[in-house]
Order: C-alpha cells, then structure tokens, then sequence
C-alpha cells in the first residue's frame, strides 16, 4: 500500500465530446459506487476540489462539423485546468473523473503546467481502446474526444493546443497508449508517424499485460517528474465493463486492468489520473461504476496483501 495521500477529486460531468450520450453521469455513478469510501478505507484523505460546469448538448450549438462542439468544451477543459493546477499546488493529488475523455485535454495541461513551471516534464500513459489521435482533418465523426491525445501532442485546434501555453503537454517520447484494438484508416497513419509507442491488443496478448506496462512506465517515468494516467474503461472489454461510451469487444480483461493500476501505484511516480468513459445508461447494476472505484483504489495503493 502507498503512504497515504490527500486526494483533490475534481468532477467534470461532459459529454460533449462524445457522439452518445450518458457520460455526463459518470463521476455521480463513481460515487453511488463508494469512491470515497474506498479511498478512505486506504488511510488517503479525500477533498472535493470542485465540479466543472458543462453546458448540455440540447443548450450548446455543435459548430464546426470537424470540431463539434469547440467553443464549449474549450471553456470546460481550461476550467479543468485550472482546478487541476490549484490541486496540485495545494500538494494534493489530483483525480479527476468524467466524463468524455476530451476532458483529458484539460486534466494533462494542467499538470503539465505545474511541472513545466519547475522546469519538469510528465509522462502520460493513454489506457484505451482507441488511440484518440484524429485532427480535424481527418475525424470522421467530429467529435473531439476522438482528437485529445493529438491536441495533448501539439497537434489540433488551436483553441485546445493553447492550453498548455503554447507547448505540447506531453512529448511522444515520453507517451504510450496501452489496449488500443479501434484505429480509424486515416489515423492509423497519423499514430504510426508520430512516435508514440502503441500496445495493441495483439502485442499484449502474445507479450502478457505486464511486460507491455512496464515498458510503458518505464517510457513514461525516464527522464520526467513521474506520469499521468489517463483511464478510458473502454478499454476493458464490454463483457466485464458495459457501461462504456464506446465499447469494443476484444478488450483487457478486469485482472489485466487492475495489474496496470497496481504497477502505476508501485513506482511511486503516478501524478495525476483522470478515469473517463462510464456511461451509467448502458451499465447493468452500477458494475461498471464499481469496476471503476476498483481500479481507482488500486491505483492509489490497494493490494490483495
């Protein structure tokens, strides 16, 4: 177990960047399920660092067809920054729950920021089944939860990439998406060239969860102040997780997942997590929601010994 923390849990109830709705109610589904019961129970204190207010879909105008929604979630993931860097220079540990993963854009600035400020980099480990890096050139939806690890490598609408103060949060050396199994054509190629180290579901299974997360956290951890991780439960396969947003079968299995939280939480150097993607409409009896709190905990210390 790790020493105990003081847990600043920032609430960002988006969906916006999605193209189904429901993700909104996924930080109140983390909390039916006990979140902060679980995270007390490890000896960590809790504190509600805030809630972002997201406008509803119905109030919003989508925009730009290649950018739905820019305005709008510009205005909530630069609020999510803001709370995230007040977490952090409180000396809290900031977890941050969604929400539609282009929240993310927000939540990595915002650490980026404060170590960049001391002269640091972060690492970011992206566990999900899509690999998040269209453009508005080559999305074929619109909507930017598909463009956040993009935006977070320098690249998309300016409005976003500008959140980081004009740097890229993160640098591809330093960045690893684990679980990928859903590229779209155009992105493939935009993932191959850009020098993120990519664990697809192929190479997990023939190397075993555990080699491919160390390599990950060995990526993410040489040569930074420690590494963001960045949980979309779609990466889970739907069989053990269907509340999702965007479910693919083929996925991580709930042990595979865990290892990853578990081995994050062993190296010490986990910064900042942001756990997206819980869609309380489509899960069955609030499972995903405790899944969810599950890996939180494990992430945070919780052992079987």
């Amino acid at each position: 177990m790790t020493s105990p923390r003081e847990i600043g849990i920032i609430s960002v109830p988006m969906d916006l960047g999605a193209g189904r709705r429901g993700v909104d109610m996924g930080p109140s589904a983390m909390r039916i399920a006990g979140l902060q019961e679980s995270l007390e129970s490890l000896g960590h204190t809790v504190r509600e660092a805030g809630r972002v207010e997201v406008p509803g879909q119905e109030l919003a105008r989508p925009g730009d067809a290649k950018a739905k929604y820019l305005e709008e979630i510009t205005a909530v993931c630069s609020r999510t920054r803001e709370l995230v860097a007040s977490v952090l220079e409180r000396g809290q540990f900031p977890l941050i729950l969604g929400g539609d993963h282009s929240l993310s854009i927000g939540s990595v600035a915002g650490v980026a920021n404060h170590y960049r400020s001391r002269g640091q980099s972060i690492g970011l480990i992206w566990f999900d089944a899509h690999a998040d890096m269209n453009t508005p050139a080559s999305t074929p939806s619109g909507n930017i939860h598909g463009m956040a690890l993009s935006v977070l490598l320098g690249d998309g609408p300016e409005a976003l990439t500008r959140l980081a103060g004009g740097h890229a949060s993160v640098l591809a050396e330093h960045t690893s998406i684990v679980g990928a199994r859903d590229l779209d054509r155009t992105e493939a190629e935009i993932v191959r060239t850009s020098g993120v180290r990519v664990f697809t579901m192929s190479e997990i299974d023939d190397r075993g969860m555990g080699a491919c997360c160390e390599e990950a956290i060995a990526r993410a951890s040489t040569g930074t102040a420690g590494f963001h991780l960045s949980f979309d439960l779609d990466a889970i396969d739907p069989i053990v997780a269907p509340g999702v947003g965007t479910p693919v079968r083929g996925g991580i299995t709930y042990r595979e997942a865990h290892l990853m939280c578990e081995k994050a939480a062993r190296t010490g150097c986990l910064l900042s997590m942001d756990l997206v993607e819980l869609n309380p409409v489509l899960d069955s009896e609030n499972r995903t929601a405790h899944l969810a709190v599950g890996l939180i905990a494990s992430a945070l210390g919780k052992t079987i010994v």
